[in-house]
């Protein structure tokens, strides 16, 4: 196993931390098409906060590379694939990072090589849409010149206890052989062990299956939110009594957002109408989960109207733009359906996050964010629970009595607070 030379493809949340461990007993190449974040890695710098500096700075000392080169990749004979998997404006699958990613492999394939996806797909995509691209362009015969692998990621981006090595790892391989090899690299580095499934298919399937559930899930909770707002009653207080039973799962309301559970049902939806069926739990809940946005915004002008407020020109602050606490991730936030919806309420909007990259949220949200809060408010909206929102004085925030605070996160003290989910 030590002659093997490690390409990780894409250096994003998930890239880099498994191009930081395998370096630590393989030699490795990290490749990213962004030259910016290949400068930044070399600088021992990480904008996604996922890796620990020491770490990365003991990397490029034991002689990890990281390059946007593809020339790079030649002396490689495993190839691991974490691009981005996103979805469309229609969200639908948008596989152009993968299938990209795919065809400049296979312009550098060679006999005995193994490329392993991460990347979150649908059952069956790999061997349907990645292989026929590695065949086209490397000339050379799948399972019989070059072999596949399957290992979905599972990367919590911000959490720092449930890291990388402590999670254990599904693999899989396109031959019994194949999976055996994948099993014994990734058994190499991560501590809690793995999974060796018995295909491909299965594998990218039990991704997609464990967000799609988490999914689901919190729609129902989230559904219980709506309900119980029109009936007056605190959603979080009926959580915690029905939570005394020891078989009740004490799922919380909230914006469903990132780049994994508010992305990865579409794929398996995706997939099943391709075979004819139409899902109905997945998508339902998905509906409930992308209104939820919609609702927050439509509570804060209700209760600003009930307390007198004007709301043509009033002022708002939302507390956070990335899609969970603590971490600088903005894929596929839903914070932005907040912003959105009071915004065309008339309102006059601030957004403040100490986490995100400021030129980033402006590229994709078209959001300038406040780089510190000066001002008074007519509303509050807490969106995203970072640590540093906990412990911000809201009277100070104020601009009166009168002002609205929308709690989503329900972290803040109760007597602070207007509502929340």
């Amino acid at each position: 196993m030590n002659n093997y030379k490690i390409a990780i493809i894409g250096l994003g949340y998930v890239g880099l931390p498994l191009a930081l461990e395998f370096s630590k007993k393989y030699s490795v190449i990290g490749f990213d098409i962004d030259i910016d974040r290949i400068d930044e890695l070399k600088g021992g710098k990480d904008r996604t906060r996922e890796a620990d500096l020491k770490d990365l700075e003991g990397a490029i000392a034991n002689g990890i590379s990281f390059s946007s080169d593809q020339n790079d990749l030649n002396n490689c004979n495993i190839f691991i694939v974490t691009v981005p998997t996103p979805i469309n404006e229609f969200n639908s699958p948008n596989l152009a990072p993968l299938l990209q990613a795919s065809e400049m492999l296979g312009k550098i394939l060679k006999k005995g090589d193994i490329v392993v996806y991460e990347s979150t797909v649908y059952p069956g995509c790999t061997e349907e849409d990645c292989v026929p691209v590695l065949e086209k362009f490397s000339g050379l015969k799948f399972n019989q010149d070059f072999y596949c692998g399957y290992s979905p990621e599972r990367i919590n981006p911000g959490d720092r206890v449930n890291t990388l090595t402590k999670i254990k790892k599904v693999t899989s391989g396109s031959t019994p052989e194949i999976a055996e090899i994948v099993d014994q690299l990734y058994s190499s580095i991560i501590v809690a062990g793995t999974h060796k499934a018995p295909s491909l298919k299965v594998a990218e399937a039990s991704k997609a299956i464990e967000n799609a559930q988490r999914d689901v899930n919190i729609s129902f909770v989230n559904e219980l939110a709506l309900i119980f707002d029109r009936i007056g009653i605190d959603t979080t207080d009926v959580i915690e009594a029905a939570g005394t039973k020891w078989n009740f799962l004490k799922y919380k309301p909230g914006l469903v957002g990132g780049h994994c559970i508010g992305v990865d049902p579409y794929y398996l939806a995706h997939k099943a109408e391709s075979l004819g069926y139409h899902p109905q739990v997945i998508l339902s809940g998905r509906r409930v989960n992308d209104n939820m946005g919609m609702f927050v915004a439509s509570k804060v002008i209700k209760l600003m109207i009930q307390k007198g407020h004007k709301i043509q020109g009033a002022r708002a602050l939302i507390l956070g733009i990335t899609f969970k606490e603590n971490c600088p991730d903005i894929r596929n936030s839903r914070v932005i359906d907040i912003y959105d919806e009071l915004r065309q309420f008339g309102l006059e909007i601030d957004v403040y996050d100490p986490y995100a990259d400021y030129s980033e949220v402006e590229k994709v949200y078209k959001i300038r964010l406040v780089s510190e809060i000066s001002k008074q408010y007519d509303a509050i909206v807490l969106a995203v629970s970072h640590q540093e929102f906990i412990t911000l004085d809201f009277k100070e925030l104020r601009n009166g009595h009168n002002s609205v605070i929308f709690d989503t996160k329900s972290c803040l003290d109760r007597n602070l607070i207007d509502a929340r989910l």
